[in-house]
């Protein structure tokens, strides 16, 4: 991370955050490479703003979430951010954390489309909790996953204790979260944090390919699908056949449904549309 807390004035604040929507794909590029990707407040709000727009618009029917560089993200911007305890009024650091951190990560967890992660370089605190997040998560070779804050002092935020756990259970996350030490690619990958690990090169095509199938997809019953398996870990049995059921009678008003089931009987190949 550079010394200068200021962004080089070649780039606009836009340009810290490179959007492009491509075969049904919405491509969100973090873009700030100098800093290894350090998420600013402006950069978070613009994802946020992209993931929203992604689950209204008909035509982004998956996202990939990437960056530019050897970083993915290396966490949360925090220089500007070190005022002393006593400087703080009460309520201010949760309130920060409530409305800047948790809003990004809730905000790829309800995304209505399929997120993919596409990790180039090191993931770092929320950078790590950004990736982990997402539906599948694809990792280039020298990628590795930090949980940085007990090296600040701090306590995980972003969402960390509520997703590690979940992924990997509770006695491994405590281990990342208590020694905050580097995770390669491969072991996140054996953990079951990383879905596939590529050598970097082939990192952008594997990523493509995963979207565009995904694009070619069911898309509400994907929405649908994800919503009951991101709820699966926090429902008694009974809600989760409850939320099962009512998935499906709503899926089944979709056109996609009705192509799916014609299709099979058919014998054809089905042509979703994602709607």
């Amino acid at each position: 991370m550079p010394d200068s807390p200021l962004v080089p004035p070649e780039k606009s604040r836009d340009s810290l955050i490179l959007h492009a929507t491509d075969n049904a794909v919405s491509w969100i590029t973090l873009n700030r490479p100098e800093a290894m990707n350090a998420i600013t407040p402006d950069q978070r709000e613009r994802i946020i703003q992209l993931l929203t727009e992604a689950s209204a618009d008909p035509t982004v029917r998956a996202v990939v979430i990437t960056a530019t560089g050897r970083g993915f993200c290396a966490g949360a911007d925090l220089r500007g951010t070190s005022a002393q305890p006593g400087e703080r009024v009460a309520g201010d650091v949760a309130r920060t954390i409530r409305l800047g951190a948790q809003r990004l990560i809730a905000a790829v967890l309800d995304c209505e489309k399929p997120v993919i992660a596409a990790v180039n370089g090191t993931a770092a605190g929320i950078g790590a909790h950004l990736a982990f997040a997402c539906d599948l998560v694809l990792a280039a070779e020298p990628a590795r996953f930090i949980e940085v804050f007990v090296r600040r002092g701090l306590v995980p935020d972003g969402g960390g204790a509520y997703l590690l756990p979940r992924l990997i259970g509770p006695r491994r996350a405590k281990e990342l979260m208590f020694f905050g030490d580097a995770l390669s690619a491969a072991d996140a990958e054996r953990l079951g944090l990383v879905n596939r690990v590529v050598p970097p090169e082939e990192l952008e095509k594997t990523a493509r390919e995963w979207a565009e199938r995904l694009a070619t997809g069911p898309t509400r019953a994907l929405a649908l699908t994800k919503q009951l398996v991101n709820a699966s870990l926090d429902t008694d049995r009974a809600t989760a056949f409850a939320a099962e059921a009512a998935a499906q009678e709503i899926n089944m008003t979709t056109a996609d449904a009705n192509e799916g089931v014609a299709s099979f009987v058919e014998r054809r190949t089905p042509r979703y549309e994602g709607r």
